[in-house]
C-alpha cells in the first residue's frame, strides 16, 4: 500500500496524521507512506523524528492582519500546487489523506485533479474553508463530531473519532514512574498545563502571574509553554525560587507520563486536545482560544462542560479566575471524581484503525 498523508502546522494536525500512519504500518508492514508538509512548519521536524519521510511545500497561510506577505500568497500557492503535482505523479499513491493544515489544500487539490482517491480527516466541530472545498471531490470524510452534514455531503461522512497517539490511548505508565520522570513528588498534587503544541500566551501569562499560588500551596506544576514563552517562564520560575514545584518545558514529548502525573489539567480546547483528554479522564479546566474560526474551541469545550466533564474559563478572564478555580477544584475530590467519570464516558477509542478501514474500503472499490 502506498499512501500520501498531507497537512500539519500544529500538533493538532500532526499527531492524528502520525497515528493514521502508524495504524497503516501496523496493518500493512510493507506499506510505503510519504508525508507532504509546509516548509518551516513543525511537521518538517516531527514527522522525520517519528521515522517517516516528508516533502515540503512553500505554502503559507493568509495573515489575519494587513501584510505584504499576503501579496505573495498566490505565487506560493501556485508553486505548492506544481510541487505537489510532481510529488504525487512520482510517488503514484493508492490514496491521499488530508488532515488539515497549510499543505493539505494544494496536495489534495492536485490529487483530485490527477484522479487519485482522497480521504479527509476533519478534527473539529466546525470545519475550515479548505476542507469544505475539498469535500466536494473527496471519497470520504472521517469526522469526530455529530452534525457535520451541515457542511459535508451526508453520504460521504463516517464517524470515526479523532486519532490520538497510541501511547495516550493505551497509557501504559503509572504515576510513580511518571512523576519521577518529571522530578516531582508523587504524593503532592500536580497540575499539568498544555496550551497547545505552539503554546498559548494568555495561559502562560496567567500562570506567570500566579507562580506564588503554586509555591504557597505546595502544588506542583508541569508547564508546557511553547517555544516563544519558554525563556520568560524559566526566568520567572528561577527568580521566584520555585524550581522544586514548577517544571517548565517548551514542548513535552512524553505526554502519556505528563497526563499520568496530573491530578488536574489546564488546556486549550482544540479538537485533538479534547479527544486525548476524554481518553485520559482527568479533571480539566478548558480555556478556548479566541483566535479560531467560528469560535469552534468554545463549542468543543461546551460539549464537555454540558456533561459535567470539564470547567471552562473564558480567555479574557483567566488571569483573574485561574487560581480560585484551581483551588476550589483541587479541594473538591468528589467533583474531580465525577468529572473524570463523565470525561471517560465521552472518549472514542481506536479512531486510527477505523480510518484505515475506510482507506481499505476505498482502495478495494477501485
Amino acid at each position: 500500500m502506498k499512501v500520501i498523508i498531507s497537512g500539519g502546522g500544529t500538533g493538532g494536525h500532526i499527531f492524528p496524521a502520525l497515528a493514521i500512519a502508524n495504524a497503516i504500518t501496523e496493518r500493512y508492514p510493507n506499506s510505503n507512506i510519504l508525508f507532504i508538509g509546509a516548509i518551516g512548519k513543525m511537521e518538517m521536524e516531527k514527522v522525520p523524528a517519528a521515522g517517516y519521510p516528508i516533502e515540503g511545500l512553500p505554502i503559507a497561510g493568509l495573515q489575519r492582519k494587513l501584510s505584504l506577505k499576503n501579496l505573495l500568497l498566490p505565487i506560493k500557492l501556485f508553486k505548492s500546487q506544481q510541487r505537489a503535482k510532481e510529488i504525487i505523479k512520482n510517488f503514484e499513491p493508492d490514496i491521499v489523506v488530508g488532515v488539515g493544515g497549510y499543505a493539505s489544500a494544494p496536495t489534495l487539490k492536485m490529487a483530485e485533479k490527477l484522479g487519485y482517491p482522497t480521504i479527509l480527516q476533519e478534527q473539529n466541530s466546525y470545519p475550515g474553508l479548505t476542507n469544505k472545498m475539498l469535500a466536494k471531490k473527496s471519497n470520504k470524510i472521517c469526522v469526530a463530531y455529530d452534525g457535520l452534514e451541515r457542511f459535508f455531503p451526508k453520504e460521504k461522512i463516517v464517524f470515526t473519532g479523532n486519532p490520538v497517539r497510541k501511547s495516550i490511548e493505551q497509557m501504559n505508565v503509572n504515576k510513580a514512574e511518571s512523576t519521577t520522570f518529571f522530578e516531582l513528588d508523587s504524593t503532592k498534587k500536580t497540575i499539568l498545563s498544555i496550551g497547545g503544541s505552539l503554546g498559548a500566551r494568555s495561559i502562560n501569562e496567567a500562570l506567570h502571574a500566579n507562580i506564588a499560588f503554586f509555591t504557597k500551596n505546595d502544588i506542583q506544576l508541569i508547564w508546557q509553554t511553547g517555544k516563544w514563552y519558554y525563556n520568560t517562564a524559566k526566568k520567572a520560575v528561577a527568580e521566584a525560587k520555585a524550581e522544586n514545584n514548577i517544571k517548565v518545558f517548551d514542548f513535552i514529548s512524553a505526554m502519556d507520563k505528563a497526563y499520568c502525573s496530573a491530578d488536574c489539567i489546564i488546556s486549550r480546547s482544540g479538537a485533538i486536545a479534547i479527544s486525548e483528554l476524554c481518553l485520559v479522564g482527568k479533571p480539566t479546566i478548558l480555556i478556548p482560544s479566541p483566535n479560531v474560526s467560528e469560535d469552534h474551541q468554545t463549542k468543543n469545550a461546551m460539549a464537555l462542560v454540558t456533561k459535567g466533564a470539564a470547567i471552562m474559563i473564558a480567555d479574557n478572564e483567566i488571569t483573574n479566575n485561574l487560581a480560585l478555580t484551581l483551588s476550589e477544584l483541587i479541594k473538591d475530590e468528589e467533583k474531580q471524581s465525577a468529572m473524570s467519570k463523565a470525561c471517560l464516558n465521552m472518549g472514542v477509542r481506536d479512531a486510527a484503525n477505523k480510518i484505515v478501514d475506510e482507506i481499505d474500503s476505498i482502495i478495494k472499490q477501485r
